[in-house]
């Protein structure tokens, strides 16, 4: 994978690296589990992480479809991984929360990826990992 990288523009680069870090983890997740969980699906499950958004607050802050953002909803619904409730005095909106297994499957996901980090950070040095972060986290001005 390596040396085609080594063409492709800032953009390609962030986004090759971003697709094969997201493969690797979810394989391993899936490795490990008995509950398969999409890319998708852990997108939206850190959106609820240690809080209790409402659906429509989910839908607008994830960069999926409406339509596909309910679908993986009502997957992890049926996984067991999330617990859907009525908003008081509102028909319309409908609260989102992780469930216990939920957050487990979280948690233990979140060691899989600082694992990861680790194996990246002993690849290419801690300092040289420190400075990516940086760089990725500062404000870029676009």
């Amino acid at each position: 994978m390596d040396s085609e990288l080594k063409n492709l523009d800032l953009i390609d680069v962030l986004s090759e690296r971003h697709l094969q870090l997201r493969k690797i983890t979810e394989e391993l997740w899936n490795e490990t589990s008995d509950i398969y969980l999409s890319n998708s699906e852990w997108f939206i499950m850190a959106r609820i992480y240690k809080s209790k958004p409402t659906i429509a607050y989910v839908t607008r802050h994830v960069d999926i479809s409406r339509q596909a953002t309910h679908k993986f909803i009502k997957n992890l619904e049926s996984k067991g991984l999330v617990e859907i409730s009525n908003v008081k005095n509102n028909k319309k909106d409908k609260l989102i929360r992780l469930t216990e297994l939920g957050e487990v499957c979280y948690e233990k996901n979140e060691e899989l990826k600082a694992n990861m980090e680790q194996k990246i950070a002993d690849r290419i040095g801690h300092e040289q990992l420190r400075v990516l972060k940086e760089i990725l986290k500062s404000d870029w001005g676009l």
